[in-house]
């Protein structure tokens, strides 16, 4: 009994370790940050149901906490804009872009980031 539950700890560490890495590699990279400077390209879509939806395509530069630029590409998942002069923390993926997205205030901004930011 106690190497069967032994070996099922061990199994489920394995599997949740194994479970982190995969999400690092296909979901995780460098954090860049933006300011929201246009409203967005306006496109509706439809979801798996069948069901349209409305979101906005936005192509912003952003700049990691050294100040190196990277193109971004996303979608702000939402069915309006996204506010204009809002700071964004981006996590890029090098396979699939833009993985997620969130608002945070100025402060949050590396300084480096901010400097180009306001250019």
């Amino acid at each position: 009994m106690k190497k069967l539950l032994i070996g099922l700890i061990a199994f489920l560490l394995v599997t949740v370790c194994g479970l982190k890495i995969y999400e690092e590699v296909n979901y995780g990279g460098p954090s860049y940050y933006t300011q929201v400077t246009t409203d967005g390209k306006r496109f509706v879509d439809k979801g798996d149901n069948g069901q349209e939806y409305v979101d906005y395509n936005y192509v912003l530069t952003g700049y990691d906490d050294k100040g190196t630029a990277q193109k971004l590409t996303f979608n702000g998942n939402k069915a309006r804009p996204l506010h204009r002069n809002a700071y964004l923390k981006l996590t890029y993926n090098q396979k699939k872009g833009v993985t997620k997205w969130e608002a945070v205030a100025k402060s949050a901004v590396p300084a480096k980031a901010l400097t180009k930011l306001n250019k």
